[in-house]
């Protein structure tokens, strides 16, 4: 009977021992629900503003949520004595072996989020990135798709969008262009030079800030080298046509002020060599 009782008595002392451990154990995990709800509820509401896949942002809540409950199971379960430190090596052992078998799918999928919360660019917008140019069709956790110059559909993993260079042609209005044209030895430079900055400047399209300029390049073979530089507005025009109309306005303008544009000449002498005998 007395070894029942000391049993009994024992048993009480260690759980008024561990009842502490137990109360706070139970006011952590119930905390961490509610902290997980509203942490989830903060990271939806601040996604949504720059995501507009509403299953992404349900995504990110719902990894918010878990995240802030994994955290505070953790230490609710340290506060009864539970071996927390062999628990998360395990779960760690568990997550690398898992991230390890889907380290392709992870990284598009972090890369994929980095993108959508960070916007280097949106859809609608046109970008260079990976080797590929056109305009950018959609942004998802996994993948970024455009659509070529050439009107094809190009699905890029997110990992490489994100570890390489970005290139947004929409991001700032204006953008610079260029065209080479080779101006005759005997011409006067200053006159060909006024005369083709004059017809430029009056094409619809080419911006007046920055203002069209030129320059010489260099002495080529049969020509004097200039570059042409003038600025147009990609959000109210179209790149390509202004750039056509420039260099139809430079041919036209030549013609009518008789400036000599030459066309690459090659100078072949003919020699007569004695016969030897």
């Amino acid at each position: 009977m007395i070894d029942v009782t000391e049993q009994l008595q024992a048993l009480l002392a260690e759980a008024m021992s561990a009842l502490p451990g137990l109360i706070a154990a139970v006011v952590i995990f119930i905390l961490t629900w509610f902290l997980a709800g509203f942490v989830a509820k903060i990271v939806r509401r601040a996604t949504r503003l720059r995501i507009r896949d509403p299953e992404t942002v349900k995504l990110l809540g719902l990894l918010a949520y878990w995240s802030v409950v994994v955290v505070g199971t953790i230490a609710a379960l340290s506060q009864t004595g539970f071996d927390v430190t062999s628990f998360i090596a395990g779960l760690g052992i568990a997550g690398f072996t898992i991230g390890f078998a889907l380290q392709d799918i992870t990284r598009n999928f972090v890369a994929g989020v980095l993108l959508l919360l960070q916007q280097p660019f949106d859809i609608g917008d046109s970008i260079s990135v990976a080797g590929y140019s056109g305009t950018v069709l959609d942004i998802t956790t996994r993948a970024t798709t455009l659509k070529t110059y050439d009107g094809e559909k190009v699905i890029i993993p997110n990992a490489d969008v994100y570890t390489n260079p970005v290139i947004n042609y929409s991001d700032l209005p204006l953008r610079r262009r260029q065209v080479t044209v080779g101006l005759g030895y005997g011409e006067d430079v200053d006159r060909a030079v006024r005369a083709f900055l004059k017809a430029i400047q009056s094409i619809d399209g080419v911006a007046s800030d920055p203002a069209p300029s030129i320059f010489i390049k260099e002495l080529g073979a049969s020509a004097l080298q200039l570059v042409v530089h003038f600025w147009v507005n990609q959000q109210t025009h179209s790149l390509s046509k202004v750039h056509s109309a420039v260099v139809k306005t430079i041919k036209e303008t030549a013609e009518k002020q008789h400036i000599d544009l030459p066309y690459p000449t090659q100078v072949v002498r003919l020699e007569q060599v004695p016969l030897t005998r």
